[in-house]
């Protein structure tokens, strides 16, 4: 075998390991990402069964507003319907599936301060258990939107830097979006005033 051949023959193989080990790494920041994922819609199907439940308490207060109620429903079946293919992670889908769930957390936004109008419904046992484990699912739900972000920020280092970038476009793996902070969030601004409690 000549000196040429056995220079090809370890190239290629240098080519061949070094593909092997990116590809592996790439993979497993994916399923990483993906796993992540999913922990975030199972928080947010978690709330959506217990807005469910909470609906139910709420609808038994005879005299409820009724379309306040709707709004709520309605918000909660337009959330469960947006749904995003864990390998389409585009920021497009990603912001429909983010303005669904911010919709249906305005409504029962709205509807937590309407059932201050009603002592009755405000001591309801159940009521007031459902009102703390959806306290307590929103800190899980962000609990599981900051990991899977952070999630999404290795997968996409890992595919952007050298020499994972020259092999991710071959084997197919895609920048994946993350969470973004809802509209309204990133116009807040805390002024001096905000804390005056002299008046």
């Amino acid at each position: 075998m000549s000196k040429k051949s056995i220079i090809i023959l370890v190239v290629i193989a240098i080519i061949g390991i070094l593909s092997y080990t990116k590809y592996n790494g790439m993979v497993i920041l994916d399923e990483d990402s993906k796993t992540a994922w999913s922990k975030v819609e199972s928080e947010y199907q978690r709330k959506s069964n217990l807005i469910g439940n909470l609906v139910k308490t709420v609808r038994g207060a005879a005299d409820f507003e009724r379309t306040t109620l709707e709004a709520v429903i309605n918000a909660r079946a337009k959330a469960t319907q947006t749904q995003v293919n864990v390998d389409d992670l585009t920021p497009e889908n990603l912001a429909k599936f983010q303005e669904a769930q911010s919709g249906l957390s305005s409504a029962l936004s709205r509807l937590l301060v309407t059932v201050e109008q009603y002592p009755d419904l405000k001591s309801n046992q159940n009521f007031l258990k459902l009102q703390d484990e959806l306290a307590s699912t929103e800190n899980s739900v962000r609990t599981a939107i900051n990991r899977f972000n952070d999630s999404v920020n290795k997968y996409n280092k890992g595919i952007k830097t050298f020499p994972n970038n020259m092999f991710a476009g071959v084997f197919g793996f895609k920048e994946k979006a993350r969470f973004k902070a809802d509209e309204g969030a990133k116009d807040y601004e805390i002024k001096d005033d905000d804390f005056d409690f002299s008046s």
